[in-house]
Order: C-alpha cells, then sequence, then structure tokens
C-alpha cells in the first residue's frame, strides 16, 4: 500500500515538473518570436515638396537624424506577424527646426503606419515623410 502512495505522488511530481517546463518553454517562444518582429533600424523616405526630390532616411532606433529643417527620430518599429499583407509600424518624433515657437516642439509626435499614413497624417508645409521599412 504505501509502495502505491509513493509511485502516486512520484507521478504527480513529475506531471507537475513536465507542466512546469512546458510553460516556461512557451514563454520562451513566445518572447523569441517577439524580438524577431521588432526592428534596430527604420527606413522613412522624405519628400521634399519643393524641389520634388524623395531621398531614404536610414534611422537607428532611438538616435536622431537631422535632414536639412527637419530632425527625425525612431523611437520603434514593429513587422507584422502576417507576410501576405505586411504591415510596418513605427513610432516617431519630427521636429521641425526652422519653428521658433518652443510651445510646439514636435511636427509629428506618434505612431506611423506603411499602409495607411492617412491614419495620422504627417502634415508639413515643406516635406512629406513616409514609412517604408523595419528590420
Amino acid at each position: 500500500m504505501l509502495v502505491k502512495k509513493n509511485i502516486k505522488h512520484g507521478m504527480i511530481k513529475i506531471r507537475l515538473f513536465t507542466k512546469i517546463l512546458i510553460f516556461f518553454f512557451l514563454i520562451f517562444i513566445n518572447y523569441s518570436f517577439a524580438s524577431e518582429l521588432e526592428g534596430n533600424y527604420t527606413d522613412m523616405k522624405v519628400l521634399d515638396k519643393i524641389s520634388s526630390k524623395n531621398t531614404l532616411v536610414k534611422l537607428k532606433n532611438g538616435e536622431e537624424v537631422r535632414f536639412k529643417d527637419l530632425l527625425i527620430k525612431s523611437i520603434k518599429c514593429k513587422n507584422s506577424k502576417f507576410d501576405d499583407n505586411p504591415e510596418i509600424t513605427a513610432y516617431i518624433q519630427v521636429k521641425d527646426l526652422t519653428n521658433k515657437n518652443k510651445n510646439d516642439v514636435f511636427v509629428f509626435n506618434g505612431w506611423m503606419f506603411s499602409s495607411s499614413p492617412s491614419i495620422k497624417p504627417f502634415d508639413h508645409p515643406v516635406y512629406d515623410v513616409w514609412l517604408v521599412r523595419c528590420y
């Protein structure tokens, strides 16, 4: 009787250990997929409306890049999980260096979407900026 009881407790411990192992494995898998979707670099196109020239600006997330009168910073970028219609999102901050009013610091501050730039548009009289790639 005592042997059956010990075997039963041993099986319970093995099942508990297996469940804990599976739980941590699933967390690790989820974390690794999430890190693959986030990028360290963001590519943006900047259109000068006066000269009608497009320029590709490469940004390292967290660093500011000066493009003529704009100071552009990409905080974070992510790629979508779906391959058939990929969605790229990035948190972008853009400052106009010609603006002397210190109350209006950012021309644009928020999430930008590659497939729908009209959700939160970038409004500037001289430049147009849109998201191209996250890697």
